[in-house]
């Protein structure tokens, strides 16, 4: 990476600073000695691409993840979160884990009809499936074109079970929807809070709601009878684990009645990126940071193996975790996700398709 954009200012509303090379592509471009982006022009604008792939649902074999079936609308996320472990994804699409991540969306236009099709299938087995658990369903975007809440609707015909994890109250636009399915256990919702300071949302997860509307989030969901909880993620040493007691509080006041939390993951072009934040942001505790999250990775800053990568390891990780658990005893949350019942689960009806 070159020293321009190691310096290179950070840009209002955006997460990434820079956009580092694909590691698939064999060519890259750089910043200008001058510190102008050729690439790039500022501000940076988003702009959308359609997905035409023919499949919707993707299987996921990874232990350490509560699910085996997920449904993305979107792939890249508006938010702009600095941290997200799934920027490397979109390398696979030719795009970069920077900028392009968050400012070049592709998008499944036909997801909802796909997603009913494959619910149609006589070779279909009924088991919970995660909305968007790779970039958020929840982005901006979807204000507009609705993908996640036609998505819903075909839930809710079927009573499949489906799990919600956002950053983003534009969930409670669908509170029809969530308390439709909720009537049969198939739904549960998750809003990740990752700090109660405003400004530190701001630099740190750019074009998510502030802490306050997802609180304000929780409170309607719960008080509408939907299953919720709160997911405090990623924790990051020195920038926001302090808050872990006040966050857990603050969602049990709300209504929260779970939670869950994941240690800061930094897989390849996302380290690169966080470093630069952090130099941008905090670089008086940037060394202070970094090896904390060594001291939790077995002396890297990311570390894959399943099991630990979404707690780590050693006397940080373990303090975290202690005071997460201590938290979540005081505030009497459960820890646990609630449990997702297929028993009402029934097959679209209409086009013939009960025929096939």
């Amino acid at each position: 990476m070159s020293d321009s954009a190691h310096n290179a200012p950070s840009r209002r509303s955006r997460g990434a600073i820079s956009n580092p090379a694909n590691r698939f592509e064999s060519l890259s471009l750089e910043n200008d000695p001058d510190g102008t982006d050729d690439f790039e022009p500022s501000p940076v604008r988003t702009e959308f691409y359609r997905d035409a792939t023919k499949t919707v649902l993707t299987r996921n074999s990874s232990p350490d993840v509560p699910f085996d079936l997920s449904i993305n609308p979107y792939r890249g996320c508006e938010h702009g979160c600095v941290y997200c472990f799934a920027r490397p994804t979109h390398e696979f699409l030719g795009f970069s884990s920077g900028l392009d991540f968050e400012s070049r969306i592709v998008v499944k236009e036909n997801a909802p009809e796909l997603l009913r099709k494959e619910l149609a299938k006589r070779s279909y087995r009924p088991e919970p499936i995660a909305l968007s658990p790779n970039t958020d369903s929840y982005q901006p975007i979807e204000r507009r074109l609705k993908l996640t809440r036609r998505c819903l609707e075909v839930f809710a015909e079927c009573r499949n079970p489906v799990g919600i994890v956002t950053k983003n109250a534009l969930v409670t636009r669908d509170l029809d929807l969530l308390q439709e399915l909720a009537k049969y256990d198939a739904v549960n919702v998750f809003i990740s809070v990752t700090s109660l300071d405003t400004e530190l949302r701001r630099i740190l997860e750019p074009r998510t709601s502030p802490p306050a509307a997802r609180l304000r989030a929780i409170r309607e969901l719960s008080g509408a009878g939907i299953p919720t909880g709160v997911l405090v993620a990623p924790i990051i040493p020195a920038i926001n684990d302090h808050e872990i007691p006040k966050i857990i509080a603050a969602a049990a006041e709300a209504g929260a009645t779970s939670a869950g939390h994941v240690i800061l993951r930094l897989p390849h072009a996302v380290a690169p990126m966080f470093e630069e934040w952090l130099d941008q942001h905090f670089p008086d505790r940037k060394d202070k940071v970094l090896n904390q999250v060594r001291s939790m990775r077995g002396g890297e800053l990311y570390e894959s193996q399943f099991g630990r990568r979404m707690t780590g390891s050693g006397i940080h990780a373990e303090k975290v975790t202690q005071m997460f658990e201590i938290a979540v005893r005081r505030a009497k949350l459960n820890g646990r996700r609630h449990e997702l019942s297929t028993a009402n689960f029934r097959r679209p009806q209409g086009d013939q398709l009960d025929l096939f």
